[in-house]
């Protein structure tokens, strides 16, 4: 449990995906509405570029697509070859030429053009890498509208829903940390910032618009946090 809440852990992160990997779309079936939500509030336009960092199996491929169409991009960038081989399948299956996916930590994603916005879709272990925060905000236009979702601490006498969530985020996640304000390193980068939360307090989604200039002051102490990999132990682009 000590270990869980530190910074997340790349090694341990791949570890469990591979495992989780093949019974993964069902897994997430239950919370379809919640990224159906957190697409809709990206406001995208027919021909837009989006970027799906972690973006797992491809689950949000398809509604993406129908917001930004044949004109337009998705870019996903996700860690795990084991995942990303279920979302080539996706794509391969469905015929899709406009996706772009790149097999690598969002903090070392060469993305091939800026995107017009971005998704977090339960992506913890992301979300709380400043450094994979700052990286991926710079593989954004200025103007980009901004949402994540995902898991969060309820109120503290909310017991049924926290346990919840703990035992939802020591399945999916490499570290409890942050789970009170998931959003926080994002926050920085973003203006019109709104955080909303469904019935029960489990889960949230955030939005906002990136600001240009960055807070440079706050975003570069915010990168500072996350140490940095030894290349010896980065996954295999």
């Amino acid at each position: 449990m000590e270990q869980r809440l530190t910074f997340p852990d790349r090694q341990r992160s791949l570890a469990q995906y591979r495992l989780r990997a093949e019974g993964y779309d069902s897994e997430l079936a239950a919370f379809e509405p919640i990224r159906h939500s957190a697409i809709a509030q990206l406001g995208l336009n027919l021909g837009d570029t989006v970027l799906d960092a972690g973006c797992g199996t491809g689950l949000s491929f398809e509604p993406l697509q129908r917001a930004v169409g044949a004109g337009g991009g998705i870019i996903g960038v996700e860690q795990s070859a084991d995942m990303l081989s279920k979302a080539q399948d996706r794509i391969n299956e469905l015929g899709w030429v406009n996706v772009t996916l790149l097999n690598t930590p969002a903090e070392l994603a060469s993305t091939p053009t800026l995107a017009d916005a971005a998704l977090f879709h339960f992506t913890h272990d992301i979300l709380r890498n400043p450094a994979a925060i700052s990286h991926m905000m710079h593989c954004l236009k200025p103007g980009a509208r901004v949402v994540a979702a995902g898991l969060q601490w309820a109120n503290p006498w909310a017991f049924a829903t926290n346990w919840c969530v703990m035992l939802a985020a020591m399945y999916s996640t490499t570290s409890l940390e942050g789970l009170d304000k998931p959003w926080s390193y994002l926050a920085d980068y973003l203006g019109k910032f709104e955080v909303s939360t469904t019935s029960m307090q489990g889960v949230y989604i955030a939005s906002g618009v990136l600001m240009m200039p960055f807070d440079l002051a706050r975003a570069t102490a915010s990168a500072s946090l996350m140490p940095s990999t030894p290349a010896d132990k980065m996954p295999p682009a």
